[in-house]
Order: structure tokens, then C-alpha cells, then sequence
């Protein structure tokens, strides 16, 4: 069985942990210039009406560190008239959820967070969301999204209405043919990447 950090071939055995350390350590080695221009596309995507309209509301999150994507993609997306709701972790329970209005919203949270200051709206505003993003460090091609391993997104995903799209957002090299799942898992339907776009999964 290939290690975490090698190619991703002959991974049938791996653990969720040995893929996080493989994706991660893959993801940190990808350059700031290919970051920025992926950023850029996943803007592009976002902005041009195939994900959410003027007038919807988008259940985003702000990147951090190697993850895709920006603050500015954000903004973008809010100045064609989508409202963004970000996620505000408190506790262990289900993500509670608040209005972004800018970066100067925005204040740190826990696990390197960055969260908007505005009022609480509870877990149950996940279920005006006309679609999802979800952070990714993988997904598989039937769905199963592999996170950073502290279950926030399994708790509060299964509050969204029935037929939200829930959309991972990953590197065009992060789909792979199969994670590891567990009965708690929830399912990704969609995966956006910088060079596929928007993807249908299962």
C-alpha cells in the first residue's frame, strides 16, 4: 500500500486520516501563482449564474490557508445581488449561520476560522440556501467528501431542504474514484473545481 504523501494510487486500503495527511500534503506543495489563478476561475464559475442567481441565497465559507478559492470570490458573487450566508461554529453542535457583508465583517473564529459578526440566525437558515459550498479536501465520485475530521458539515448538512444542492469544492486533482465512508458521512451531489466546473456526483 502506497503512504500519505505519495501518488494517490492503491489507496483501497487507506484510512481517512492517511488521506487527509496525503490530499493536505498535496494541496500545500501546489504554488501561490496556480492558487490565485484557480481562485480567479472558481470566481468565473461562481459568478456566471450556473451555480446561484441574482436574488438566491448562497451557503459559502471562507477559505482558509490551501483551501480554494478567496474572500474576493465572495464579494464577487455578492455584487451580482446573491446573499451569502457564512458558517459560525460554536460548540460542538451544527454550524450556526450569519450574514457576510464584506471582509471587514469578518473576525477569527475557532480552527482558523474566519467568521462574519452580524446576528446569529441559527442552524435552521441552512434551509433557505438555494445551494451549498462545502470545503473539501476530497470527494469521490459518488459523493463521499472527505473533510478535516471534525464533523461539523456531517452535523448540519441534513438540516438543508430536501434537493439543496451540496457542492464540494475541491482541486481539479482532489476527485478520486473512491473514499472511505462511514454511515454518518453526508453525500455530496455536485463538486465545483477550477478546470471541470460544476459536476454532477452519484
Amino acid at each position: 500500500m502506497a503512504g500519505p504523501g505519495s501518488d494517490l494510487d492503491a489507496t483501497d486500503e487507506w484510512t481517512k486520516d492517511q488521506w487527509r495527511a496525503a490530499l493536505l500534503h498535496r494541496r500545500r506543495r501546489v504554488p501561490a501563482s496556480v492558487r490565485f489563478a484557480e481562485a480567479l476561475r472558481l470566481t468565473d464559475l461562481l459568478t456566471s449564474g450556473d451555480v446561484v442567481r441574482g436574488g438566491q441565497t448562497l451557503c459559502a465559507y471562507v477559505p482558509i490557508g490551501s483551501e480554494p478559492g478567496s474572500v474576493q470570490m465572495l464579494d464577487d458573487v455578492a455584487a451580482r445581488g446573491v446573499r451569502i450566508l457564512l458558517p459560525i461554529v460554536l460548540g460542538r453542535g451544527p454550524l450556526d449561520w450569519a450574514w457576510y457583508d464584506g471582509p471587514d465583517s469578518l473576525r477569527p473564529g475557532p480552527h482558523g476560522l474566519r467568521q462574519p459578526i452580524g446576528e446569529l440566525l441559527g442552524e435552521a437558515a441552512l434551509r433557505i440556501a438555494d445551494a451549498v459550498l462545502v470545503p473539501a479536501l476530497g470527494v469521490d465520485r459518488t459523493g463521499v467528501r472527505l473533510g478535516r475530521g471534525a464533523g461539523f458539515y456531517d452535523r448540519t448538512l441534513s438540516i438543508a431542504a430536501p434537493d439543496t444542492p451540496l457542492i464540494a469544492v475541491v482541486r481539479d486533482q482532489e476527485i478520486v474514484d473512491r473514499l472511505p465512508a462511514e454511515p454518518h458521512d453526508v453525500r455530496m451531489t455536485a463538486v465545483l473545481t477550477p478546470g471541470r466546473g460544476l459536476m454532477a456526483l452519484r
